[in-house]
């Protein structure tokens, strides 16, 4: 709701600035007989426009639709001011697998709910990445340590959805060595997908890497929406719990 919000606002400021740009008063339309006749209203008189001044009355039909605009973005902008205050949402759920002392491991068992196969699956050992341990800063509601907010997130999301999953498991594709964010088993077909989630897409040397990596995928037959999910958020725009929610609930549990 405040990621939209900040849109909405900065979307208005946008208009009004263009608002501030264009002729005073505002344009009547009138029809008379066929034909439309253009009219400029300073409230009190109306003055025709001519023809030849049609440039003058496409400005002030801007006016018109932006002003238009703009009211209903402000009646947007107080409609989630108005729920965001009566709203309540402590989310304490997720601090009770993340951050409440001993509640994790009490309630790991209700949501490793795996068939033999997946459980085996899950507990079995693999090659992880040990490349910058020290980036592993934020524990996961699995039990796990991982490198950032959202994919605590998105590790949140599976957990309490019963979905089997790795985390960081070596992928060696024509040679190269990857180690996806979440390597998921399907929890019905036992296919695996894997979800890459891109975070730092406001840094141009990090968004150029992205391109690369999902090129690897494409080509080793890793297609995305398919068998890879894709992620990203920029500093501005973070990931929230409704996408990836609605992500986890279209891949994995319609």
């Amino acid at each position: 709701m405040l990621n939209e919000k900040k849109r909405l606002e900065h979307k208005l400021k946008t208009i009004q600035k263009e608002l501030s740009a264009l002729p005073e008063g505002k344009l009547i339309c009138a029809r008379n007989g066929k034909c439309i006749k253009w009219y400029h209203s300073d409230g009190k008189i109306r003055t025709l426009i001519k023809k030849k001044d049609r440039a003058y009355a496409e400005r002030l039909a801007v006016k018109k639709y932006l002003t238009t605009l703009s009211e209903e973005l402000i009646c947007e902008i107080r409609a989630i001011d108005f729920y965001l205050r009566h709203h309540h949402s402590s989310n304490e759920s997720l601090l009770l697998l993340t951050e409440k002392p001993g509640y994790p491991e009490l309630l790991s068992p209700y949501f490793h709910t795996f068939s033999e196969e997946q459980a085996a699956w899950v507990m079995a050992d693999y090659d992880r990445n040990t490349k910058y341990p020290q980036h592993l800063r934020h524990k996961a509601s699995s039990g796990r340590m991982v490198r950032s907010k959202s994919e605590a997130l998105i590790d949140y999301i599976l957990t309490t959805n019963k979905i089997p999953f790795r985390y960081e498991c070596c992928l060696e594709l024509n040679g190269t060595t990857l180690y996806p964010d979440f390597t998921i088993l399907h929890p019905r077909t036992n296919k695996i997908i894997y979800w890459e989630h891109f975070g730092m897409m406001d840094d141009d040397f990090y968004s150029k890497n992205v391109g690369s990596k999902l090129q690897l995928y494409i080509s080793n037959g890793i297609i995305p929406s398919i068998d890879l999910i894709i992620t990203f958020e920029t500093s501005s725009q973070p990931l929230d719990i409704r996408t990836v929610e609605r992500i986890v609930k279209e891949y994995f549990l319609d």
